[in-house]
């Protein structure tokens, strides 16, 4: 027992020095946020914050595990930044959405969230300066592209600052956690068709009705015991549901990609994607004359989506996802030989690719 004494003792002695460092590093940080509004300087520097990370990994010799580091210094980075300037974050809600999930995971708990109706609303909140940045899904590994958010950038003058990945689980929810007296279940479209499988076989001809979003379908059950919704494990806690069956989705590997907007795109960091827009010129093999500058500086496409224009019929725009910063010169060189086969080309920003 003496033993074990001494050892508590010890971590206490640990936790003082901890709890010591911290407010040392708060008020180095205030000092860093004094400086850079003296010289007109961004407050936020996310490629700094991905330099931090980084290094600390690198470094970490354990048994300390890197996955609860890198979590435990998002918090930190997020309250260091709420001392030096108060961050908004828009994203699509309300409360609990998987896009909340996504921009927690961002921007840490010290953040102001403020919720969106919907994915216009949030580039919009951008846009008007409510909020500095808004997080919208973008594409999920099962179903695809989320349309909507590739439309927005041909109206909104944005770019994307970070991309996030998050794995998604989906789970029925109801007031009673019963699957008998279920007559209607109601989500967001994406997500019920990623457990479209699993809703045929338990629920075969029950009506599945489209929400705004998971969170909101959630909400809208919790005031009817008739009804279920497909949503997150955080919108059972949200709105006090019971789960009817945990992790319906059809694919396991189930991830969606998330869009982090903002007014500017950060610095290049090493390791990151490039994303544009373009329309092409009416002339055979146009598609392979902007194909050709990637592949001639071997530069790496992750993704290419087309989208109607909505200028005029059967005109598209596409939207080109690159490995690479637009500071470095092999993109810089690829994109200057495309644009001379373009009609129209916009960087829609580079930015850290997510792990």
């Amino acid at each position: 027992m003496a033993e074990l004494n001494r050892l508590r003792n010890k971590i206490d002695d640990i936790d003082l020095q901890i709890l010591d460092l911290l407010n040392r590093r708060a008020k180095t940080v205030i000092n860093v946020g004094k400086t850079k509004s003296d010289k007109h300087l961004k407050i936020h520097s996310p490629e700094r914050e991905k330099e931090i990370m980084n290094r600390l990994r690198g470094i970490n010799p354990g048994p300390f595990p890197n996955d609860a580091l890198k979590l435990i210094y998002e918090e930190i980075l997020s309250a260091s930044l709420s001392l030096q300037l108060p961050l908004n974050v828009s994203y699509l809600g309300p409360s609990a959405t998987f896009t909340h999930l996504a921009a927690r995971r961002q921007f840490g708990s010290s953040t102001r969230y403020l919720p969106e109706s919907t994915i216009r609303e949030v580039f919009d909140a951008v846009h008007r300066g409510k909020a500095l940045y808004g997080v919208v899904p973008v594409e999920n590994s099962t179903e695809g592209v989320v349309n909507y958010t590739l439309d927005m950038f041909m109206d909104v003058d944005l770019k994307i600052a970070f991309e996030i990945m998050l794995e998604i689980s989906h789970n029925l929810l109801s007031k009673s956690g019963n699957k008998t007296g279920i007559k209607k279940i109601y989500s967001y479209p994406q997500a019920t068709a990623q457990c479209r499988g699993w809703l045929e076989k338990n629920f075969p001809g029950t009506p599945i009705i489209e929400e705004l979003s998971t969170a909101s379908a959630a909400k809208r059950v919790s005031k009817n015991t008739s009804t279920a919704a497909v949503a997150s494990e955080l919108a059972a806690s949200e709105y006090k549901l019971k789960f009817v069956e945990k992790g319906i989705e059809d694919n396991k590997a189930n991830y969606t990609r998330f869009l982090v907007i903002a007014k500017d795109s950060p610095g290049r960091t090493g390791k990151d994607k490039t994303s544009i827009m373009l329309s092409l010129k009416d002339k055979p093999g146009a598609l392979y004359l902007i194909l050709r500058p990637f592949a001639r500086h071997r530069i790496n496409l992750t993704k290419i989506e087309s989208r109607p224009s909505k200028r005029k019929a059967w005109e598209y725009m596409f939207f080109v996802d690159m490995e690479g910063h637009i500071e470095d010169k092999g993109v810089e060189k690829a994109l200057n030989d495309v644009k001379k086969e373009c009609l129209f080309l916009k960087v829609l920003g580079s930015y850290p690719s997510a792990e």
